[in-house]
C-alpha cells in the first residue's frame, strides 16, 4: 500500500513524487511511455527558470533522476483505470497488475492531435512524425513537410532546417501563431517555403503506400506538396476517458479540477497538461504536481 500513486511520469508526475517523498510519503510513479513528457521531444528548451538553455530530454533526465534520488519507486506500466476502495484506490494495468494506494494523483498528459485523414494511422512511424529530435536524421537532405504553425511547430522545424534539404510549412490560420521569436530562427532559411490559410486534403502515395506528397488547397487551389516525409504539430489531446467515472471531463476530455488539483473523489488529485487550463507549460505543470503532492500528502495526514 503505497501513500501516493502518481499516474504519469512527466513534469507534473515526476514534481509530485519529489514533494511527497520530501513529506516522507511511499510513493510510485507509473508511466507508460517516457519520464519526462513531451518535453523530452524539444531539442532546447529556455523558459524553464534556472536554465538559460536546456534540452527537453536532460530536464527529464534530470527530474527523474531527483525523484528517484528522493526514493520514489518508479514502474513502466499503462495505467487502464482506478477503482476506489475501502483503504483508498486500486489502480490498474494493461499488464494485469493492480498497485494499492492511499492517494492517486492522475498527471496523465497528453498525446499528439493527427488529422484523422485516410491511411494516416498506417503512415505514422514510417512517414509521419511528432518529434524532430527522434526521427529527424530520418530526412537528412531530403524534403519535409511540416503541418502547424504554432510553438510547437517552429520548435521542430528549427531543428530539422539544420537536417533537411527543404521544409514545407503548412498553417491552416491566416498568419503563424508561433512566438516572433521561433519565426524568426525558421522563416528567413532558404529551406523554408510557408504557407498559410491552407487546409490538408490528403496523403499522396505511390502503389506500394509509400508517401511521395501532401495534398492540399490554398486560396480555392489545390496543390500538391511533394515530400519524403511529414510531421505533425497541430495539437494535443488528453487521454482521460479512463477516470471519467472519479474525476469530471470538459467537451474536450481535460479534466476539470476544482481547487486547482481537487476533484469530486476525495483522495484522488490531478495535474499537468491533462488539466483544463489556460497556459500549458513545464512551469505551470510543476506548479500542479507541487500542490496536488502537497494536498495528497494533507488528506493522508488527516486519514491518521
Amino acid at each position: 500500500m503505497y501513500d501516493i500513486i502518481i499516474v504519469g511520469g512527466g513534469p507534473a508526475g515526476l514534481t509530485a513524487a519529489i514533494y511527497g517523498r520530501r513529506n516522507l510519503k511511499t510513493v510510485l510513479v507509473i508511466e507508460k511511455s517516457v519520464f519526462g513528457g513531451q518535453i523530452v521531444n524539444s531539442p532546447k528548451v529556455e523558459n524553464i527558470p534556472g536554465f538559460e538553455s536546456i534540452s527537453g530530454d536532460e530536464f527529464g533526465d534530470k527530474l527523474l533522476e531527483q525523484a528517484m534520488g528522493q526514493g520514489a519507486e518508479v514502474a513502466m506500466e499503462n495505467v487502464t483505470g482506478v477503482e476506489k476502495t475501502s483503504e483508498g484506490f486500486s489502480v490498474f494495468t494493461e499488464d494485469g497488475n493492480t498497485f494499492e494506494g492511499k492517494t492517486v494523483i492522475l498527471a496523465t498528459g497528453t498525446t499528439h492531435r493527427t488529422l484523422g485523414l485516410p491511411g494516416e494511422e498506417n503512415l505514422i512511424g514510417s512517414s509521419i512524425s511528432f518529434c524532430a529530435v527522434c526521427d529527424g536524421e530520418f530526412y537528412r537532405d531530403k524534403t519535409v513537410v511540416m503541418v502547424g504553425g504554432g510553438n510547437s511547430a517552429f520548435v521542430e522545424s528549427a531543428m530539422l532546417v539544420g537536417i533537411v534539404s527543404k521544409l514545407i510549412i503548412l498553417q491552416d490560420m491566416p498568419i503563424f501563431t508561433a512566438d516572433k521569436k521561433l519565426q524568426d530562427q525558421v522563416l528567413p532559411s532558404e529551406k523554408v517555403e510557408a504557407h498559410v490559410s491552407t487546409k490538408v486534403l490528403a496523403y499522396e502515395t505511390s502503389e506500394d503506400g509509400t508517401l511521395t506528397g501532401v495534398i492540399y488547397e490554398e486560396n480555392g487551389e489545390q496543390k500538391t506538396a511533394k515530400c519524403d516525409g511529414v510531421f505533425l504539430a497541430v495539437g494535443l489531446i488528453p487521454d482521460n476517458s479512463a477516470f471519467a467515472g472519479y474525476a469530471d471531463l470538459d467537451s474536450r476530455g481535460y479534466f476539470v479540477p476544482e481547487n486547482i488539483v481537487n476533484t469530486k473523489t476525495p483522495g484522488l488529485f490531478v495535474a499537468g497538461d491533462c488539466c483544463s487550463k489556460t497556459l500549458r507549460q513545464v512551469t505551470t505543470a510543476c506548479s500542479d504536481g507541487a500542490y496536488a503532492a502537497i494536498r495528497a500528502c494533507d488528506y493522508i495526514n488527516e486519514l491518521n
